[in-house]
């Protein structure tokens, strides 16, 4: 198998339109603020920009971790900027949205890895505006029970922790994460409340067996996770992992159908599937409540 199988037709990528991507910068740069979808370079970024929304970065852009998958910057990152949460309130306020999106680089050299300020960014959104719903894309917080708590204590509508691929293949992917402990991080979250939807995330194209993705959607049900995207992995550049294969889309309607008999609440499962990608929508879809 080549290193960078050429891209089949049916996985078509949209053109860039620079007005769109100047307009956000246009937002996030006077603020000072991070969007994963530029950090990690994710190829659904026009059209999200476009109907203004983005998945907002906070906690800086450089991660203490090095995975071979992620696009973002690895290294040693600047002390947490303590206005960042009213930045993030000013940029939900001007995009007008109602179902804000929140994730963060690892910081694992933070004592309890930015929970507490997940939690202040998730009360300023509350405080602005009650009504807006968040969801929470967290890093694992190295296990810690009382970091994961502060962050659901501040009132979510999903908690969402990616497993991001199968465990054989954590060494390699993700070398400083644990397949089971982020197991335990959804369970843990529903056992903390019970009450609240819980959502996790894969990429396939790593070199995963079909079996193994089965696993780990039976694992992820198993742990109580109630919302699934499974999307096409997509090398950042040569100097990340290699890109094993394209998955076609009968594979990915086969991962979605298996996922809606497991019982999972909401199942996306395509080429470009993200995570946080029409996260709002999902919600609705899984809750019959709109944001």
């Amino acid at each position: 198998m080549p290193a960078h199988p050429r891209r089949p037709e049916w996985l078509k990528l949209s053109p860039f339109d620079a007005a769109t991507m100047a307009a956000m910068k246009n937002l996030t740069r006077p603020l000072k603020l991070h969007t994963v979808c530029e950090s990690a370079r994710c190829p659904n970024r026009q059209e999200c920009f476009s109907q203004g929304a983005a998945t907002f970065m906070i906690l800086g852009d450089v991660c203490t971790r090095d995975c071979s998958f992620c696009a973002v910057e690895s290294g040693h990152p600047r002390s947490p900027e303590p206005g960042e949460p009213d930045s993030i309130v000013a940029a939900v306020a001007q995009l007008g949205l109602q179902y804000a999106v929140i994730t963060s680089v690892t910081r694992d050299d933070l004592p309890d890895g930015g929970a507490s300020h997940f939690a202040r960014t998730i009360n300023a959104i509350h405080d602005y505006d009650p009504g807006i719903m968040v969801e929470a894309l967290i890093p694992d917080f190295g296990g810690s029970l009382s970091a994961l708590k502060t962050v659901i204590d501040a009132s979510l509508a999903v908690l969402n922790h990616n497993v991001e691929t199968v465990p054989r293949l954590y060494p390699e992917v993700r070398p400083q994460a644990d397949y089971q402990r982020s197991l335990e991080v959804l369970r843990n979250a529903r056992l903390l409340n019970p009450a609240l939807r819980t959502k996790s995330g894969l990429m396939v194209g790593l070199g995963e067996t079909r079996d193994e993705v089965m696993q780990v959607m039976a694992d992820l049900r198993n742990a109580g996770c109630d919302l699934l995207t499974i999307g096409q992995y997509l090398a950042p550049s040569t100097r990340h992992h290699e890109l094993v294969r394209f998955v076609h889309p009968d594979e990915f309607a086969e991962y979605q159908d298996e996922g809606e008999r497991m019982g999972f609440q909401y199942v996306a499962a395509g080429p470009l599937v993200r995570s946080s990608f029409h996260a709002g929508e999902a919600y609705i879809r899984a809750t019959g409540s709109q944001p």
